[in-house]
């Protein structure tokens, strides 16, 4: 089986990638979606997390509110810290298993922090998607809504663009429209 890790910084188009490659009919599995459901109301992983940050990042019902999560960890490298020892283990334990049931000739991990997490221990190959930092905070401030400061913010509590790209195996530069985007995807696909 070939594991290839699919990663890149925030909002560079990471997303739309696994998408494709979904749509293509691989198997992608995605680490922000192990975190959600890892995270549901009564999980250990959710307990853990109010434990370490308190009730109020719950809602009435229990259930997590990931924006007040987020403003916690992305203003203090401590709460990231803390929340990465939390949530990485799980994720990763959950990984292992979802590998070791596909039945994939290649499977993708999309991982945002596929290296600074250590998850490429798990690939063996690896494609990351970036763009230009300006276009990176353009998309991230319109997406999520964010102030300039908030998004750069976000940006700089991951690995930078220059360090992925040093160690993929294969880059994809999402600097274009969804067309050259297209374009690229489907000539790394030949390429694997």
């Amino acid at each position: 089986m070939k594991i290839i890790g699919l990663t890149g910084g925030i909002a560079t188009g990471k997303s739309t990638v696994s998408k494709m490659l979904t749509h293509r009919g691989y198997e992608v599995i995605d680490a922000d979606v192990v975190a959600r459901e890892l995270q549901v109301k009564g999980s250990p992983v959710l307990l853990a997390l109010t434990k370490t940050f308190g009730a109020t990042i719950l809602d009435e019902d229990g259930n997590l509110k990931r924006g007040d999560l987020g403003k916690l960890i992305f203003s203090c490298e401590k709460n990231r810290a803390k929340l990465d020892e939390i949530i990485h283990p799980a994720i990763r334990a959950e990984f292992e298993r979802k590998i070791a049931q596909s039945q994939a000739e290649v499977l993708f991990l999309d991982v945002p922090l596929l290296f600074k997490a250590g998850f490429d221990e798990l690939t063996t190959e690896n494609l990351v998607i970036k763009t230009s930092k300006q276009k990176q905070l353009e998309r991230l401030m319109r997406r999520n809504d964010l102030t300039e400061i908030e998004a750069q913010a976000r940006i700089n509590a991951q690995m930078s663009m220059d360090e992925n790209v040093a160690r993929a195996d294969y880059v994809i530069d999402n600097d274009g429209d969804l067309d050259e985007l297209i374009k690229q995807v489907e000539k790394f696909l030949e390429v694997i």
